[in-house]
């Protein structure tokens, strides 16, 4: 690997020549920050994470819906993103280049503690620290407030944005969710779809957008099953790395392995049902290939929360490139916005609880699906050594964007026909799988290996006489034979991580 290189721009490049993601787009037209186009092989891996988020709710027994992204503007009025969803501004006073004032103060005096901090005490903190303009070195103006939200129009009058989350207008139907789940609460919703907030200046590339797909969970629940909450005990003895605020206070970074019922004793969750929501979130990360190691879960601390959030913790993910990002949050929001929308609606949010209205509370899993993308870019590189010449993707099985790539040995009619066949069942088998005859069958692995496909089978002219295959692990770089009627369920297996490569030998 090139030391001259940041990681970040090989991950990038490689991104870019495979046909993972390609931008800021439109390129043609020089592009704008804050949007990317996704390749042929990154709306495969974007498939691929969103089927395990998917699943991963339904098994969580959550219902899925779908709604507009578009809504007006009394919407984000009631749900407080008009008046509270900012950020901090500087402009410079010479250049008059516009930038967020947190993400400067961070990269210009990585140790000063921000969080929490109001406008005036960053601007106090710009003078101070002599943060300065990165592109011309002046002096920066005081700081403002910007609001996030994209504003549109409906018809000729009507003032409307586009949503900035999934989560309100899922509130929205509250009422329905009544009638569908039959009055009996909790009742558990996803969505998953487009997201719109306007960035002052998006970097990082893939981290931050200004559009990209969102995936949130809602659980409409009282105050009672919070803390009677069966499926907790499901759970209670599993281990999560955890980093409370308190241990982030000593100036501690690395989290604690710690039993669920372990951090309910020591009340770093309030109730049972909130620490099951944050179990399943890291289990949804685990399902989407991110290892143990490179997975944290930190608390934020109270001067950090949201003014509605009684609890918030996020998912991190360590990467090469940018170190620790945070990729999920999961929070506590009581009942702020169905109080909120049936006071701005005048619609009744409430149900009866012992005969007085009671307005549930809301937990939330919250988070975008191209960040967790890139962090698994990330994650899965490898780079080339004296075994193999070439940078290769290590994704595991399940979430590569290709899991089989079928060879003829060679371009010759005998061998087409079979391979055409096995090419078919495996397909038919629910697989992304791609047919390869250009080059030598060393040159088509090398294609393979680089965008992260796990298992090469080639057809030769052994196929012809006995009936079998050679699977090759792209990890281990083995072949092994099988006949080609075990060929589907032996990649099942694998695939899935039900067996290892290794036993077929």
């Amino acid at each position: 690997m090139s030391s001259e290189r940041e990681f970040n721009e090989i991950i990038t490049g490689l991104a870019k020549k495979r046909g993972f993601f390609w931008g800021p787009s439109p390129e043609i037209y020089g592009g704008s920050s804050g949007f990317y186009d996704l390749g042929p092989l990154g709306k495969l891996l974007k498939n691929r994470l969103e089927n395990q988020i998917r699943s991963s709710f339904v098994r969580a027994n959550f219902w899925e819906v779908e709604c507009p992204t578009v809504s007006p503007a009394i919407v984000w009025k009631a749900s407080g993103h008009l008046d509270g969803f900012i950020d901090p501004i500087t402009q410079c006073t010479k250049c008059e280049q516009i930038y967020r004032a947190d993400n400067l103060i961070e990269e210009q005096s990585p140790g000063i503690k921000i969080t929490g901090k109001s406008i005036d005490e960053l601007t106090e903190i710009i003078k101070t620290h002599d943060i300065s303009c990165p592109s011309c070195k002046s002096t920066l103006g005081p700081v403002e407030s910007f609001n996030l939200m994209l504003k549109t129009r409906l018809g000729l009058d009507q003032e409307a944005y586009l949503r900035p989350e999934t989560a309100t207008t899922t509130y929205l139907l509250f009422r329905r969710f009544l009638t569908f789940f039959r009055d009996k609460l909790p009742m558990s919703v996803f969505q998953i779809g487009k997201a719109y907030r306007n960035e002052i200046s998006p970097r990082q590339g893939m981290l931050r957008l200004r559009e990209f797909t969102q995936t949130e969970g809602q659980i409409f629940i009282l105050e009672e099953d919070e803390k009677n909450w069966p499926q907790f005990e499901d759970i209670k003895e599993d281990v999560l790395p955890l980093l409370p605020y308190q241990t982030q206070q000593k100036g501690e970074s690395k989290p604690v392995k710690m039993k669920m019922s372990e951090a309910i004793k020591k009340g770093h969750f309030q109730n049972p049902a909130y620490a099951w929501c944050v179990h399943l979130t890291y289990s949804i990360f685990k399902n989407m290939g991110f290892s143990e190691e490179k997975i944290r879960l930190r608390q934020h601390f109270p001067t950090e929360r949201a003014h509605y959030a009684k609890d918030a913790w996020d998912v991190e993910i360590h990467t090469e490139s940018f170190g620790w990002v945070e990729c999920c949050g999961i929070h506590d929001r009581g009942n702020y916005d169905l109080t909120r929308h049936q006071e701005f609606s005048k619609e009744k949010l409430s149900v009866s609880v012992n005969k007085q209205p009671v307005v549930p509370n809301v937990l939330e899993i919250a988070f975008g699906i191209e960040r967790p993308l890139f962090c698994l870019l990330d994650n899965s590189f490898q780079p080339e050594n004296k075994v193999r010449d070439t940078d290769w993707l290590k994704f595991p099985p399940e979430v590569a964007p290709i899991q089989v790539a079928v060879f003829p040995l060679m371009n010759k009619d005998e061998l087409l026909g079979p391979a055409r066949e096995i090419f078919d069942s495996i397909i038919e088998a629910g697989f992304i799988a791609q047919f390869d005859v250009g080059g030598s069958i060393g040159k088509r692995y090398r294609r393979q290996d680089e965008v992260g496909t796990p298992f090469c089978i080639t057809i030769d002219y052994t196929t012809l006489e006995d009936g079998t295959v050679t699977i090759r692990d792209r990890d281990s770089m083995e072949q092994v034979r099988i006949h080609r009627d075990e060929l589907v369920a032996t990649l099942k297996k694998v695939v899935r991580g039900l067996i290892r490569f290794e036993s077929l030998q």
